[in-house]
């Protein structure tokens, strides 16, 4: 029995693919989610000691988050940590994970629209308002779902995509979502209302951005800290847009690759995708560099903020290996991702 555990072991590993980090309030630690529904916790501090080694690189504690397959998404909280994937939305309470007790603390339920299927929520953000936090999901079954998550309430619905819903950011000073999706579409949403996006974006209709031999989805977008600015990518180029004219702007280009990530860092932008690297950008479209890394393909790149003496940049795809980015130029060490 302990045989086939092993080789078990051993398989997932080959197959595992971690499509989604965050970083706890503190800052000391990581925490990453796979394709098979296993969340993993990492010690920041016991990995970039002098004397780390491979076991202080190794999860100091894993457990089952999700039974009915992956988990595509991560956000947190002071004090909680959530995630989303097949099934419910989950919420966990920091201070149990880190004493290895980790237990759901509330659900919250997709509306089913279809007698036999749950839709799959491939990305949540959160909207942290004086009063209250709202967060938003983008699903598999075309829609953005609201809910405030002290009442639990599911508040609003955006409709309007015509296909599954890849991603979704908020822009906080205005009150605006934006949502990606494979419609090949980005629609920008008044937060404070339901109905029709208020503005809409097709980057495979503009000459500047559009690569027909690739497609027409888009699988990332991210608003600047000024939120002057859009960019985001997929099948199309990767792009910029200014936010008062509409308008493309610039073009980073990564000719034969799609993208799955992106994100505004000080006066850069970084991206991920079908590529084995990370791209860091100016935001002119210029390369600053492309960074190698262990995935073939890059479904998220995390910086840790919460704290300055752990602060790193992580990279995770199609991998059982996270990489760790001291200084962002380079990979210091890879995490591995085992449970």
């Amino acid at each position: 029995m302990k045989e086939q555990d092993s080789l078990l072991s051993k398989r997932r590993l080959l197959h595992t693919t971690v499509f989604a980090q965050c970083f706890s309030p503190c800052g000391k630690y990581l925490v990453a989610a796979s394709n098979f529904g296993h969340i993993a916790v990492y010690s920041l501090v016991a990995a970039l000691a002098p004397n780390a080694d491979e076991d202080t690189r190794r999860p100091i504690y894993s457990f089952k988050a999700c039974n009915e397959g992956a988990i595509y998404s991560l956000v947190s909280t002071e004090s909680l940590l959530i995630s989303a994937g097949n099934g419910d939305i989950c919420a966990w309470k920091w201070s149990e994970i880190l004493d290895k007790t980790a237990k759901i603390v509330w659900t919250l339920k997709v509306p089913q629209m279809q007698v036999f299927t749950n839709p799959e929520i491939n990305s949540i953000a959160l909207d942290k308002q004086e009063s209250s936090t709202e967060l938003y999901a983008g699903c598999g079954d075309n829609n953005v779902y609201v809910w405030d998550i002290e009442t639990g309430e599911q508040t609003r619905t955006f409709s309007g995509h015509r296909d599954y819903v890849h991603c979704v950011c908020i822009k906080n000073s205005s009150r605006e979502c934006v949502s990606a999706a494979e419609d090949g579409t980005v629609r920008i949403w008044d937060c404070r209302v339901g109905g029709e996006a208020v503005h809409i974006l097709e980057p495979n209709k503009h000459e500047l951005t559009a690569r027909s031999d690739l497609g027409k989805w888009v699988g990332c977008v991210a608003c600047d800290n000024n939120e002057d600015w859009l960019v985001c990518g997929g099948a199309p180029h990767l792009s910029s847009w200014h936010l008062r004219s509409l308008a493309p702007v610039s073009v980073f280009n990564t000719p034969g690759a799609t993208h799955n990530f992106v994100n505004f860092y000080d006066d850069t932008v970084i991206s991920g995708g079908s590529e084995a690297c990370v791209n860091h950008w100016f935001v002119n479209g210029d390369v600053k560099s492309k960074v190698p890394c262990s995935a073939s393909t890059v479904f998220d790149v995390s910086i840790n903020s919460n704290s300055s003496t752990n602060k790193v940049l992580c990279v995770s795809g199609s991998s059982p290996k996270i990489d760790v980015c001291t200084n962002f130029g380079y990979k210091a060490f890879s995490l591995l991702f085992e449970v």
